[in-house]
């Protein structure tokens, strides 16, 4: 992908100095503020030429470890070096050219036009009082052209946004041509078309030969673009590995203390994380938690839904019985079910639902006091559908459809699959949204509960006469 659209004739004017590959080593570091310690006896190596982003929470210690590899931090123990060079054993200019940095507040004290703010880049490579030769203005003009910022050359570095004041910077570390950069949240003051502009051309840097690591609070741009993760916590690598590895329920849970699924994106195949609502510790039931205490409760449904009723209902204090599927693997419900430990019925993907499956399903619907049906099961074709659908109607005693939207907004696409489903008892069914799905379902509970105790009375009351004449005939 060329970045930022640019022309042919923009991308062939914006052609890069070749840089020799580096590889950034951190071994056995620790670094303290004090009695706070930050960095415990971290080691991460990057290879040259390699993309790796810095995740974790707000305190792991992202931004401290990539100060300490720029070598404004020196550790208290461990080293840092860069293509072999101890960086905290040489001088600052040394340091300068083997290492550029875009920080994560990028304003400047005074105000400078964008094109010597840019300048500043070329620094390391001149003596203190010497101009700037031609090899540094040709470097400082590709910047300028490969960040988009040609325009604001003239600008004072004050007088422009934010997102492009972060561009700049980017551009000033670009003109400073080392062979390994360092980013902290470049991404944190941009909007979301200049993220990705800002991301695909730090790949295409990489692609030219640097070595970048990068604090990236989005785990879903993190897993796009980098080609390694390292996630730290309390100040030490929980993880590193590929995204796929490294972005996972288990270690979101561990790490960031979050309720997580983590499915591949349709479109670019890399991991989504979708955060779920986390489990309510106040203490205090509501009252849609008194009805689904102790309730046994199965979900009929896939995606994000699905995925949603079922984090809807972990997130309760009830200690509800909760069961999906049947749903394929890999499906953004199936991953949510493994990441709440919740009993899920799998089907490999493009396979028929077997006869074993069906028998599963059937007793999960049985067992449960209510079952959930979203509107995807309904809008589903083909034998296997209609089969659970059959199932529901023959065997659920309390059914609550959920749609995406309101029901008034639901349209036509799901009228088949609920005349199957209701078989002519609107009864035993609610309708509700993702928004209502707890309320409804407490709702359905209650109900349900009413009937079962007006059946009781009733059948009480049927006994009483019967037992009166029983009681006559003994007399007699």
């Amino acid at each position: 992908m060329t970045p930022f659209n640019r022309t042919p004739d923009e991308t062939n004017a914006a052609q890069p100095t070749e840089i020799e590959p580096a590889a950034i080593t951190v071994e056995n570091c620790s670094l303290s503020f004090g009695e706070l310690s930050v960095l415990e006896d971290v080691s991460v190596t990057i290879e040259p030429g390699e993309f790796v982003g810095f995740v974790g929470p707000n305190g792991a210690g992202k931004t401290t470890l990539l100060r300490a590899i720029s070598g404004a931090l020196e550790p208290d123990s461990g080293t840092v070096s860069i293509d072999g060079v101890d960086i905290h054993s040489v001088s600052s200019k040394r340091s300068s050219q083997l290492v550029s940095v875009v920080p994560q507040d990028t304003t400047l004290s005074f105000s400078f036009p964008v094109r010597d703010v840019v300048e500043m880049g070329r620094h390391p490579h001149r003596s203190r009082f010497s101009s700037p030769t031609q090899a540094d203005h040709e470097a400082v003009e590709q910047a300028l052209e490969r960040t988009r910022t040609t325009d604001l050359a003239d600008r004072p570095i004050d007088a422009i946004s934010g997102g492009q004041r972060q561009r700049v910077v980017l551009a000033r570390a670009i003109a400073q041509g080392t062979p390994a950069m360092l980013l902290d949240e470049p991404t944190a003051s941009l909007d979301i078309n200049h993220q990705l502009e800002t991301l695909e051309l730090v790949r295409e840097l990489v692609d030219d030969g640097r070595t970048v690591c990068a604090a990236i609070h989005d785990l879903d741009l993190a897993a796009r673009y980098c080609d390694r993760l390292v996630m730290l916590a309390d100040g030490g690598v929980y993880r590193s590995g590929p995204p796929a590895d490294v972005l996972t329920g288990e270690s979101l849970a561990d790490v960031f203390d979050a309720t997580a699924t983590v499915t591949p994106n349709p479109i670019t195949g890399t991991e989504t994380v979708t955060a779920l609502p986390g489990h309510r510790t106040d203490g205090d039931e509501t009252d849609e938690e008194t009805q689904l205490r102790d309730a046994r409760i199965h979900v009929l449904g896939t995606g994000t839904t699905a995925a949603c009723v079922l984090a809807q209902l972990e997130s309760t204090q009830a200690e509800t019985a909760l069961s999906l599927g049947p749903v394929t693997s890999g499906d953004t419900a199936a991953e949510t079910a493994r990441t709440l430990e919740i009993d899920c019925l799998e089907v490999p993907p493009f396979e028929s639902l077997s006869e074993s499956t069906l028998v599963a399903f059937e007793n999960h619907v049985a067992d449960a006091d209510v079952t959930v049906v979203t509107a995807s099961a309904l809008e589903a074709g083909g034998t296997g559908t209609e089969r659970l659908l059959e199932v529901l109607a023959a065997v659920a005693d309390t059914l609550v459809l959920v749609e995406r939207e309101s029901a008034a907004d639901s349209g036509g696409a799901t009228t088949a699959g609920r005349a199957t489903v209701v078989d002519g008892d609107r009864r035993r069914v609610l309708e509700a949204t993702t928004e209502t799905v707890l309320e409804t379902i407490a709702a359905a509970l209650e109900r349900q509960l009413v009937s079962d105790e007006s059946a009781t009375e009733a059948a009480s009351s049927d006994r009483k006469p019967g037992m009166g004449l029983a009681a006559e005939s003994s007399s007699d």
